[in-house]
């Protein structure tokens, strides 16, 4: 981590998304005396997480929560700050092709379902949703995949497939190549959404379940935390006082960029569970293993 200044300033190499949250701070409206933030443009945000976890290449980048496990399962020294950048119901995230006949989500097993990678965090939390709310047996769907995972340790399940080179998920979904697809919408009227009136659909499981599906945190190098033990906790305050800054969290709503350890509890508790019911991580993680003791103080 480059130093600017005394021994109390750093330099944080860091890759963000543009957000209205990160707003302030990617403008450079938001400013700390003591923590500078040189941020490198990633696009899209994801193509960040494969570097970040087998390179290392940045003293703290956006990640999503899935690869951030699959880093902690193989022991990369990554830590997890509890600030989420992304996040969305994804019920409204799984088409299917009308023209060729009705589906539902009670009518996967011995499907084909493509999908960008089986470790994409928007496919495991809808493989959860499914199994929770209409029975799913993932093991019992083709997984139809076009990218390797972020974490290089990590092998595919058995069934779990490749598509042809050059092939796309919505081509094939129109093809008839695969029967469902999951993370890429769509205005070809053919295309529909798999769960019928998604967005009601995902207001109900809220109300059943009370999590925001979080796919995207921010994490940090833990070698560049050990060196200034500071830091963490002053990158945690600039990410929340950006998001005050940008007004989105409005009262009486539901809080879809939650910060703070037990803020962020039922979804990590969620997200750990699904990743372990699907074969992505070896056992399931408690909230006081995800969080490092210094960024627990920093964000209760």
């Amino acid at each position: 981590m480059p130093e600017s200044g005394s021994a109390e300033s750093a330099k944080l190499s860091i890759v963000l998304g543009t957000y209205p949250h990160t707003e302030a701070l990617k403008s450079g409206a938001l400013r700390s005396p003591r923590l500078a933030l040189d941020f490198v443009e990633m696009k899209p945000t994801f193509s960040a997480f494969k570097p970040m976890v087998r390179e290392l290449r940045y003293d703290a980048c956006e990640m999503a929560i899935v690869t951030f496990l699959q880093a902690k399962a193989a022991g990369k020294p990554l830590l997890l700050l509890p600030a989420a950048m992304l996040s969305r119901f994804q019920h409204g995230h799984m088409l299917y092709n009308a023209e060729r006949g009705a589906l539902g989500p009670r009518d996967l097993h011995g499907k084909r379902v493509g999908v960008r990678a089986f470790t994409q965090t928007t496919g495991a939390w809808l493989r959860g949703v499914l199994e929770q709310e209409y029975g799913l047996d993932w093991r019992k769907v083709t997984w139809v995949t076009f990218e390797d995972a972020h974490v290089a340790e990590y092998r595919d399940p058995k069934n779990v497939e490749r598509a042809p080179e050059g092939q796309t998920l919505t081509g094939m979904l129109l093809a008839g190549e695969i029967d469902a697809s999951i993370g890429e919408l769509s205005t070809d009227a053919r295309l529909k959404p798999l769960i019928p009136e998604p967005d009601q659909a995902a207001q109900a499981w809220y109300r059943k379940y009370g999590v925001v599906p979080v796919n995207h945190y921010v994490t940090i190098r833990e070698s560049v935390a050990r060196a200034k033990p500071w830091v963490a906790g002053e990158l945690y305050r600039l990410l929340s006082e950006a998001k005050a800054a940008s007004g989105i969290a409005k009262p009486g709503a539901i809080d879809m960029f939650p910060f703070g350890c037990e803020a962020n509890r039922k979804a990590l508790e969620t997200i750990v569970e699904f990743a372990y019911r699907q074969d992505l991580i070896p056992r399931r993680y408690s909230l006081d293993e995800l969080f490092d003791r210094s960024v627990r103080d920093a964000s209760p």
